[in-house]
């Protein structure tokens, strides 16, 4: 390589040779300016060289630094993209999880529902047997009424008469009688009257007893005590004021104020059985003359 002296007298030469083509012979001072001034010119040359490297160094460090940025904002955004594609398979994994439980569950109400379905016809039917039967039952029975339509009154003597014998009971038998049919408290006052006589009062623990007896043939019976006239005041058939009850535990108790007359209960073991009931209940009513 050359030295920055040869270079610069090979410049020398080269402006001397280009002065003697046009102007002739120049002096030494001339041409050392000249060389000077050529001097200057590269230094700046290279000085913009050196500016416009810097620049391009700078703005690719730029360039680098927001590729850098870029790529990382990129990666940070597939892997956002990647987790909530994670999630949505997640989700739709447990959304068709239980979509398959709430299926096993459908099937087995479905066939709860047909099982529900075949008792309920069976219990129809068997309804419908019963009810059959109980018709059968209610048309042989009002069949041997018709036949011997004295054979409760008969039977109801024959007990009272047993009573009476092993209890020494004084009560008078005559004109007692029960209504064949179970019927509303009214319709059994009918039924009395219609035969001449009235549903039956009880003011004495001797008649309590006997009455006792007697509605054991016929299970649970009206008697002649109401409060229909004077809600809360229960007085006889013959407008006379009850004095003694012989009430079952808890009764009176006019349940959903509606229960304004007095029926007797077989199934209790004491003298203690009477019970308020709503009228229209269907009941026989124990009749006396």
């Amino acid at each position: 390589m050359y030295s920055k002296t040869q270079e610069q007298n090979m410049d020398f030469e080269a402006i001397y040779e280009s002065d003697e083509d046009t102007t002739g012979p120049r002096t030494l001072s001339y041409i050392q300016a000249k060389g000077k001034a050529l001097q200057c010119r590269g230094s700046r040359c290279l000085v913009l060289i050196t500016v416009s490297l810097g620049l391009i160094c700078v703005l690719l460090l730029i360039f680098i630094i927001l590729l850098y940025f870029t790529i990382t904002a990129e990666r940070d955004l597939i892997k956002t993209y990647k987790n909530t594609a994670e999630e949505f398979n997640q989700t739709i994994n447990s959304l068709q999880d239980n979509y398959t439980d709430l299926m096993t569950e459908k099937h087995q109400l479905q066939n709860n529902f047909s099982s529900l379905s075949q008792k309920k016809l069976e219990l129809e039917t068997k309804v419908n047997y019963l009810t059959a039967e109980k018709d059968q039952l209610q048309r042989d029975f009002d069949s041997l009424g018709q036949r011997n339509p004295d054979f409760e009154v008969t039977t109801l003597s024959d007990e009272l008469k047993k009573n009476v014998s092993k209890g020494g009971n004084q009560c008078s038998l005559d004109g007692l009688f029960v209504s064949k049919k179970s019927m509303s408290w009214s319709a059994s006052r009918q039924y009395c009257r219609d035969r001449g006589g009235d549903l039956v009062i009880i003011k004495s623990l001797e008649k309590q007893r006997l009455m006792s007896s007697l509605v054991r043939l016929s299970e649970r019976a009206w008697i002649g005590l109401s409060d229909i006239a004077n809600e809360g005041n229960l007085t006889w058939v013959d407008k006379s004021p009850l004095n003694q009850g012989f009430w079952f535990e808890g009764e009176p108790n006019d349940e959903d104020g509606n229960e304004d007359c007095v029926e007797m209960m077989a199934f209790s073991s004491t003298l203690n059985n009477w019970n308020d009931l709503s009228c229209s209940a269907r009941r026989r009513g124990i009749c006396e003359k």
